[in-house]
């Protein structure tokens, strides 16, 4: 398995990975997949505003995960804050790949003088609470029942991480 940034030609594996999520699961609150268009769109923003965005690209299946910093909040006065994201492709869960996306995320972070990145997880997705409780991310807010998703209210850990 191999951790690198991604490129353009990543953006439809990156699209598959995300558009699988929202249809099976709570990590996005998304109803809807997203499009080829707006997938590029994200990531060529990410580009330019120098936000990092990371591909784990397995031999044999390609790109099989994918994780990225992105802006937490608008105001200023945020500007040192970001926010992370990793996505795992299905047959791949559950093999240690998150923390191999997380990492080049938190030294990225370091590197580019930001101080601190918070992830917003779905209370019941444990495996990235696992996750970021392993990189040292503690848990600061659990907001109740503020997403709605396939029928029923759902829970969001907030977990920060001061780099």
């Amino acid at each position: 398995m191999r951790v690198r940034p991604a490129t353009r030609s990543d953006v439809p594996a990156i699209l598959d990975i995300y558009n699988e999520a929202v249809i099976h699961t709570t990590a996005s609150y998304d109803y809807e997949p997203s499009s080829l268009e707006a997938r590029m769109a994200w990531f060529e923003a990410h580009a330019s505003a120098g936000y990092p965005v990371y591909v784990a690209e397995d031999g044999a299946q390609g790109v099989v995960g994918w994780s990225a910093l992105s802006e937490f909040r608008t105001r200023i006065g945020y500007r040192f804050t970001v926010e992370d994201s990793v996505y795992i492709a299905p047959s791949c869960r559950g093999r240690g790949l998150g923390r191999q996306l997380l990492a080049p995320l938190i030294e990225q972070a370091r590197l580019s003088g930001y101080r601190a990145i918070i992830a917003v997880i779905d209370a019941e997705n444990i495996p990235s609470i696992r996750l970021h409780a392993g990189f040292g991310f503690e848990r600061v807010a659990h907001l109740k029942q503020v997403g709605y998703k396939f029928g029923r209210w759902l829970d969001v850990v907030y977990m920060e991480l001061l780099v």
